[in-house]
């Protein structure tokens, strides 16, 4: 285990690309989910009143949706943070089966096992919005029984979507580092121990490491 030399010392967690893809993911989603509430609620459907118009907004955001997430591939920072989340450890597992997560302070990589799995519903919600949205959209090629396969899984799905996105918005409101991270791209080293200590250890190492190169390389 590494020891955190300095208390204000800040690890670098996101790059610029990464959080920009982060943001524009959200607009969008925000976008799809206040403009498919118009659509969906009568009542807001007519306060609103340019029932057209939201449509043709919410077409738009559904079909840029994917956009940042295929430009973010070019990010060799975003493809590596990709691997971190599609691999399980022993450690997530152990995450999982625990009942008091924060209390106990267990170890985890850069992400923890909710994180994952959040990052994998979200991809996961991202093909098949999309997928469903576009036989909803063109539907002229479907038959009836794959158009209303298609919206309705759209509307479930839409739901299931609010009330993760409404977790992680909790979650993160708890958590003024966490936020801070995604903002600025750093978070405290402290606060890299204390909730991400294998990736903090792993950071660490690597500072050290390279600060021994640069001081033996004058």
């Amino acid at each position: 285990m590494v020891a955190v030399t300095n208390p204000s010392e800040r690890l670098p967690r996101f790059t610029a690309a990464e959080r920009w893809t982060h943001r524009s993911i959200a607009a969008l989603f925000f976008i799809l989910i206040a403009t498919a509430a118009v659509l969906y609620l009568p009542q807001l459907s007519v306060l609103v009143g340019n029932r057209l118009l939201m449509r043709d907004i919410h077409i738009i955001a559904g079909v840029l949706l994917p956009i940042p997430i295929v430009l973010a591939l070019a990010s060799a920072a975003f493809r590596s943070d990709a691997r971190r989340l599609n691999r399980f450890t022993n450690s997530d597992w152990t995450w999982l089966r625990s009942s008091d997560r924060r209390a106990r302070r267990l170890p985890a990589g850069k992400f923890n096992a909710g994180q994952k799995l959040n990052s994998a519903f979200t991809l996961g919600a991202v093909i098949v919005m999309f997928a469903t949205g576009m036989i909803m959209w063109q539907n002229g090629p479907f038959p009836d029984d794959i158009r209303t396969g298609a919206t309705f899984v759209h509307d479930w799905l839409t739901l299931a979507i609010v009330i993760v996105i409404a977790g992680h918005i909790w979650m993160a409101m708890g958590d003024a580092e966490a936020r801070r991270g995604m903002r600025t791209g750093s978070v405290e080293a402290d606060w890299a121990k204390r909730h991400h200590s294998e990736w903090a250890d792993e950071s660490l190492a690597s500072n050290q490491d390279e600060i021994a190169s640069t001081s033996s390389n004058p």
